[in-house]
């Protein structure tokens, strides 16, 4: 009988013992790579973020979402990693998280009437008054900003802004530097004050009169998943309570420390708000780190959210030097009531 060689060359010239390793090793590749993207998937889709300590890692997901069609065209395009599992496993997985992200993406093209009375809004997180002044005044200037909400702003950010002449651009204002939000506006404000619900610090709320009607403006500032999540979910869980009691003519801008992706930022939406970004298509913004050399902004953590009363016209980004947070400059228009 002739001796049997196990480790024969195939028809391509590799011998089965390694082709069998190299897809084993493929696989674990693989296996690695969507192991966290399955996770976040399911803490997305279930809302275990709230309250968690998956709240930090959820701000990943849509990069979460690029992997898996990565992956996806891996194991289509290779053939060593093809089966009647692996494509199917990992298209599925990657459909999901695509289609959960695709709504932000697309435009809801409301009808603004010609004419509407519009309003410019932008916020700031000033990183404890480190923004510098002359680049918060040459925003203002340059962007015609109506409403400015700043956070993180101590008293000594407030003097430095009054040095730099901001009080000539906008007059009007409701500071409240122990409270870690403040407005400022070119146009009069009215029944200025701090909430009072279950926040880690009252945040700073104003109204302003456009075209006859009152806006309502709330700048806000929330704690941050990483040191409290619970925290955190109840300050959201608080704005949701606001946001409800209040009209459809309400703004509401800041430093949410809230993603898209987060059960408690989608529970504020739910409540009657509108983001801007996603409202326009922009559905995948980075607002912070900045002012580090080595780590580009990954996430968005500031937005504007407007009430049904409202439309949003534009939005874009502005880094301001000494801070870690990018600016968001908005524009709204009033709807017909």
């Amino acid at each position: 009988m002739a001796d049997t060689v196990t480790g024969a060359p195939r028809a391509d010239g590799r011998r089965p013992g390694r082709v069998r390793r190299g897809r084993t090793w493929g696989l674990s590749a693989c296996g690695v790579a969507l192991a966290p993207s399955a996770v976040l998937l399911v803490v997305r889709l279930t809302g275990l973020d709230a309250g968690t300590p998956f709240a930090v890692p959820m701000v990943l997901f849509p990069y979460s979402a690029v992997v898996s069609v990565l992956v996806l065209g891996v194991v289509a395009a290779v053939p060593a990693l093809r089966s009647r599992w692996t494509v199917p496993v990992v298209a599925a997985l990657a459909v999901v998280q695509v289609g959960l992200l695709v709504p932000r993406f697309v435009p809801e093209n409301r009808d603004v009437p010609p004419g509407s009375p519009q309003l410019r809004v932008a916020t700031l997180n000033t990183d404890v008054g480190g923004a510098d002044p002359r680049a918060v005044l040459e925003l203002v200037r340059t962007e015609r900003i109506d409403v400015l909400a700043l956070e993180q702003l101590p008293p000594g950010g407030v003097a430095a802004l009054d040095k730099a002449g901001l009080g000539a651009l906008m007059p009007y204002r409701e500071l409240h530097p122990e409270y870690d939000s403040s407005i400022y506006s070119r146009r009069p404000l009215s029944h200025g004050g701090t909430t009072d619900s279950d926040t880690a610090w009252p945040q700073t709320t104003a109204e302003i009169t456009l075209g006859g009607r009152t806006v309502e403006l709330v700048a806000v500032h929330t704690y941050y998943p990483l040191g409290d999540a619970d925290r955190w979910t109840r300050d959201m869980t608080s704005l949701a309570s606001l946001a409800r009691r209040g009209g459809p003519d309400t703004v509401f801008l800041g430093d949410f420390n809230a993603s898209l992706d987060h059960a408690p930022m989608r529970r504020l939406l739910s409540a009657g708000l509108t983001d801007i970004h996603a409202e326009l298509g922009r559905g995948w913004v980075r607002t912070w780190p900045v002012g580090h050399a080595l780590v580009p902004p990954m996430v968005q953590l500031d937005h504007v959210l407007h009430g049904s009363g409202l439309a949003g016209v534009s939005v874009s980004e502005r880094t301001v030097p000494g801070t870690d947070h990018r600016a968001v400059v908005a524009e709204l228009a009033l709807l017909p009531s």
